[in-house]
């Protein structure tokens, strides 16, 4: 069993990026800019925001939170979208989520700019990326691919099973390992709560995507031998052992799963640091396209 390390890619891609920055700055006079929305006062989403945004500072971009009320209107928040779209010294923009129950997901998301849409979200990015041409990763899936990468792991031919549909992880994930690429070239079962005999399904994967969001669900009698196992759950449940008061799961149990596995993700350190590796890509990319396509 070998760990597929988060820390260590992550880390790396960091350097890489900040390097990246540097030379662009050096050449263009401009750094990349990210913007943030967040909406309400969601302690998680605080969490994630913070952290982004502290990515961007060290490997050298601007960046910028817009804080909204969770009882904002959705019309103002759409008003503050379309309004970032036009400002040309904005190069990526992100919406945390979740967001209230009264604003809409699908329209915050096709309203942001597609060449903004560092998260990958917007249709025209996932259509393109459908079609394998180039556009904005959704940031967990490119995160995953970005780690085989880093490590060499050989998907051709394999069988992958994802569990879980969703079109921040599942979905995306599923198209990426069925393109003509490495990493890539999989047959893929793409799995969800409806699949009849999912357990079956999984046990015959050689590579397991787990992004369903139950804590443990991928056991250890659901696991073959030799499996590459890659954990995107992010369970939180409260602790009073440790300092933040919640402890952090994921959907594989980890401790079982582990000796049969040939490379597992942990979690935490797995794939979660590998999102924010993601976001940092697209946000420079977009930066550069934004200068060098005008």
């Amino acid at each position: 069993m070998q760990i597929l390390d988060g820390k260590e890619v992550s880390s790396y891609k960091k350097e890489e990026i900040k390097r990246e920055t540097e030379k662009f700055f050096k050449d263009t006079g401009r750094r990349p800019h990210l913007v943030a929305i967040l909406v309400g006062n969601d302690g998680a989403s605080e969490t994630y925001v913070n952290s982004k945004m502290k990515n961007c500072k060290y490997v050298g971009f601007e960046s910028s939170t817009v804080r909204y009320e969770e009882d904002i209107r959705e019309e103002e928040l759409l008003s503050k979208i379309r309004e970032i779209n036009k400002d040309e010294n904005v190069d990526g923009l992100i919406v945390q989520l979740p967001l209230p129950k009264h604003i809409d997901p699908e329209k915050v998301t096709e309203t942001i700019d597609y060449r903004k849409d560092v998260d990958g979200f917007h249709p025209i990015n996932l259509g393109r990326m459908q079609r394998n041409l180039p556009s904005f990763i959704p940031a967990t899936p490119y995160g995953i691919i970005m780690m085989l990468e880093h490590y060499g792991i050989d998907t051709q031919g394999k069988k992958a099973v994802v569990v879980g549909r969703s079109n921040i992880v599942g979905s995306p994930i599923s198209i990426l390992l069925a393109r003509n690429a490495q990493p890539g070239n999989c047959t893929v079962t793409l799995t969800h709560s409806r699949t009849k005999n999912i357990e079956e399904e999984i046990k015959r994967a050689d590579i397991i995507i787990a992004a369903i969001g139950k804590k443990h669900f991928v056991k250890e009698e659901m696991v073959k031998e030799g499996a590459i196992v890659i954990d995107v759950g992010i369970n939180r449940e409260k602790s009073d052992k440790t300092k933040s008061g919640y402890k952090l799961y994921g959907d594989v149990d980890f401790e079982r799963v582990a000796p049969k596995s040939d490379w597992i993700t942990p979690v935490p350190g797995g794939v979660g640091l590998m999102t924010i590796i993601a976001l940092l890509r697209n946000t420079l990319d977009a930066a550069k396209k934004a200068v060098y396509q005008k």
